[in-house]
């Protein structure tokens, strides 16, 4: 990676401090710190100046008239906890999510850019990049390839130089991830050259491969994968480590695999640690009530595993996978001043955290908010269309049925589609997908989403466009309605009242709330969702996974229905009167 840069005048005042010219502004003294490269905890002191440590040992400053003293006896200090993986838009935004998981710990991102890069213009995205880098905390990013749906003008949006531009921003660190590698074992050599530039200009390139085999991992590792996130047992986290993959354990709200793939690792003996990183995966908001990655490091501490290995994971692992540990995951000199201070190894919660030199957390209080950013090039959600009675035909000869969460298969229709209101007793629902400019929509049946919500609306969706579904055409419309009044949001009325809603001020799609407010909002649409027959387990995940094509076996996408596996469009969108 391309390292941050102090300038000349900084370093000089740095080395001042170790001449004994100048007083840095912290000591942290009485210092146990975890030494990354050592693996074993350090007794000294730690001198800082604004958001470097400049030097980490047993010696004492001779100046220190200027700098805040802090006594860590009786605790001890471990590096920032990284996410190594976070899709910081699951209704929180970057800066709202990054405020929360700081006061756990957790103070760097290696972030999805997908609601930038489909939303904004390049220019327009690294403003919000640059703003970001401002704050107390550290962004990093991954460059997209592919949109994991179908788009009506993805070639427009994907292209050389789009991709090009964000794989040349030094916050960059990864190309990915790889929803769209179907299509590299395919032949599309245009992805392939992405990733060969990708690989050129020194990035990480990050797999999705759910269920592989031996045989296509090893293909998508000639291809240039270096790490996957996707291993589900632990013959599958060894079948990566056998191809040469950087391996990252999930314990995500759709995917909580972390206690039993440790337990497991732990059990069988391996001696994997050193090659192993953890991820939370984009998780909605409620699911990070109990923690972000210090939640990963307790899994992994109650799993038996050791905790200098534990804290790795979730630090030093990832810096040095992503070659930045001359700034992260290692407390020593030259380094970003960004450590967690511990009741002790065995508590990952930080009772104080330090961020690039500010306090962020104190002696178990928050003492600085990390400031707002601007999200108005994201705009505001303005429908420019009304619906009517024709808008509410349902024809189709099948329809989707959810198979879990995320995992949708087609089914025939059996019942009449002509009703206004259809029955309770089984769990097939009207389901419409239609465009944020009112051009086309795409209208099928839903099974096995709920029994009882009459109308739902949301413009959180894997596109931005609008998704209906309900038993109650009149309580669609009024969900509809509802959420186009509030310019964006998550809507559940029946017999004509709005039960729950999430307002989504931010293009639709995205909360200005504190994650606090977010988690309840959504802990009180999950209810009320569950309390009308909603049997899964993360039903924000489904609205987002509904056109997701990189998940089987067929889904409703801009283009119409689309059966993945064949990769053809089964019966296309409807055009608009």
């Amino acid at each position: 990676m391309q390292h941050t840069s102090w300038k000349i005048s900084e370093i000089r005042h740095q080395l001042s401090m170790i001449d004994g010219k100048a007083s840095p502004d912290k000591i942290i003294i009485n210092a146990k710190y975890l030494h990354s490269v050592l693996k074993k905890w350090v007794e000294g002191n730690i001198w800082i100046s604004k958001d470097r440590i400049v030097y980490a040992g047993s010696e004492m400053p001779v100046m220190t008239t200027d700098a805040e003293i802090i006594d860590a006896g009786g605790q001890v200090i471990v590096p920032g906890y990284i996410e190594p993986h976070v899709h910081p838009f699951q209704l929180y935004h970057p800066q709202s999510f990054a405020d929360y998981a700081a006061q756990l710990g957790t103070t760097t991102f290696l972030s999805d850019n997908l609601i930038l890069f489909l939303f904004l213009e390049n220019e327009k995205a690294f403003t919000i990049l640059d703003e970001l880098n401002e704050l107390p905390f550290s962004f990093y990013w991954w460059a997209r390839f592919d949109s994991q749906t179908e788009l009506e003008n993805e070639d427009d949006l994907f292209t050389t130089k789009s991709i090009g531009e964000w794989l040349d921003r030094p916050e960059v660190l990864l190309g990915g991830e790889l929803t769209g590698w179907p299509r590299l074992l395919a032949g599309d050599d245009q992805m392939l050259y992405w990733l060969q530039s990708a690989k050129m200009k020194g990035k990480k390139l990050e797999g999705h491969f759910p269920g592989a085999s031996e045989k296509t991992l090893a293909r998508m590792r000639l291809l240039g994968a270096d790490g996957d996130h996707e291993a589900m047992t632990v013959e599958e986290v060894e079948r990566r480590l056998l191809h040469g993959y950087a391996v990252t354990l999930r314990h995500s709200s759709i995917r909580p695999d972390l206690p039993h793939l440790l337990k497991d690792i732990v059990d069988k003996g391996l001696d994997v640690f050193d090659h192993l990183m953890m991820t939370t995966d984009g998780s909605t908001p409620s699911f990070h009530i109990d923690g972000v990655m210090d939640k990963c490091i307790q899994i992994a501490l109650d799993a038996g595993v050791e905790p200098i290995d534990a804290y790795h994971m979730a630090s030093y692992n990832v810096a040095r996978y992503y070659n930045m540990t001359s700034l992260h995951g290692l407390i020593a000199t030259g380094r970003f001043a960004t450590l967690n201070f511990l009741e002790n190894e065995h508590k990952p919660v930080p009772v104080s955290v330090l961020s690039k030199g500010v306090w962020l957390k104190k002696d178990g209080k928050q003492v600085h908010k990390l400031p707002k950013i601007d999200w108005s090039a994201l705009g505001e959600l303005e429908l420019p269309f009304d619906l009517h009675d024709g808008d509410f035909e349902f024809s189709m000869p099948f329809g989707i049925e959810m198979v879990n969460d995320v995992i949708t298969k087609p089914y025939s229709v059996s019942i009449y589609t002509g009703e206004t209101t259809l029955s309770t007793e089984h769990d097939e629902s009207y389901l419409m997908l239609i465009d944020r400019k009112g051009k086309w929509r795409v209208n099928t049946m839903i099974k096995g989403f709920a029994t009882s919500v009459m109308g739902f609306a949301t413009s959180y969706s894997n596109t931005g466009d609008i998704i209906l579904i309900g038993k109650n055409r009149q309580d669609m419309l009024i969900a509809f309605n509802e959420m186009k009044r509030m310019k964006g949001g998550i809507v559940l009325v029946e017999q004509g009242e709005v039960v729950s809603h999430i307002p989504l001020a931010i293009g639709g799609s995205l909360s200005n709330e504190s994650i606090e407010d977010l988690i309840v909002q959504e802990l009180a649409l999950k209810t009320a969702l569950k309390e009308r027959g909603y049997i899964h387990g993360d039903a924000i995940y489904t609205l987002l996974f509904l056109q997701s094509t990189h998940l089987p076996y067929v889904r409703i996408t801009q283009r119409g229905i689309f059966d993945v596996m064949k990769k053809s469009v089964l019966f296309p969108s409807f055009m608009r009167s």
